[in-house]
């Protein structure tokens, strides 16, 4: 039997270890604090110690090897569902049912123009702040991840790690804004997504706000 520890399985596959986290949550191998599951150990991981630090060690190479293989990155299916998918045309037809309602309307809104230190185009100056401190702190980051939902809601930016959602209220003074703004938050409570909610002051202090914000949902930024 062939063992191989979790940042050895990382570099076998030629991913990080953020990535491979990612992939072994949606195979329900960890929970969302990366700690193994029942269905983990049942495919061969353990705990293992090694000079007083704890690892988490798997069976059967291969076999896991081939396993991960199958699942892609969540930046490779962000990449898959807008670059190479053809986007459906948005239907004229006006209706009641809120899962066919366009909650985030950003067809209608001009191209981001602002480059982030990691090279994503965001919205707004603020969405930018936002991108680099998740950049300048090493916390693996996706920007308008569309949510697993019915309804066509996408969120400001996404952290596998947690699985946390990230919404920054920026126009708080428009009154369509609002209404979608209380839509979205709805939806997030209906379907119980990990969400930090950010406000422009919040954003000018994200040193001091966010660590805390992240803490809660297991993310360390120190």
């Amino acid at each position: 039997m062939t063992y191989i520890s979790t940042n050895n399985l990382a570099k076998e596959l030629n991913i990080s270890r953020d990535e491979l986290h990612e992939r072994l949550r949606e195979l329900k191998f960890l929970n969302s604090m990366n700690k193994l599951t029942r269905t983990g150990i049942k495919h061969g991981a353990e705990y293992k110690k090694f000079k007083g630090h704890e690892y988490i060690s798997w069976k059967n190479k291969d076999e896991i090897i081939k396993l991960l293989n199958k699942k892609k990155s969540f930046l490779n299916r962000i990449v898959d569902a807008v670059i190479d998918k053809p986007k459906p045309k948005a239907s004229t037809k006006r209706t009641s049912n809120p899962k066919n309602q366009n909650i985030d309307p950003r067809k209608n809104y001009k191209n981001p123009e602002h480059r982030t230190d990691d090279g994503h185009y965001v919205r707004s100056k603020s969405e930018a702040i936002i991108d680099n401190w998740f950049y300048n702190k090493g916390i693996v980051h996706a920007y308008e991840k569309r949510l697993p939902i019915e309804e066509n809601l996408l969120s400001d930016f996404y952290l596998p790690t947690g699985r946390v959602y990230i919404e920054f209220w920026g126009y708080e003074n428009k009154p369509e804004y609002l209404k979608r703004k209380k839509v979205k938050q709805q939806l997030y409570k209906k379907y119980n997504f990990n969400l930090i909610e950010l406000n422009d002051k919040e954003v000018q202090n994200l040193d001091d706000i966010l660590p805390r914000m992240l803490l809660k949902f297991g993310i360390k930024t120190f």
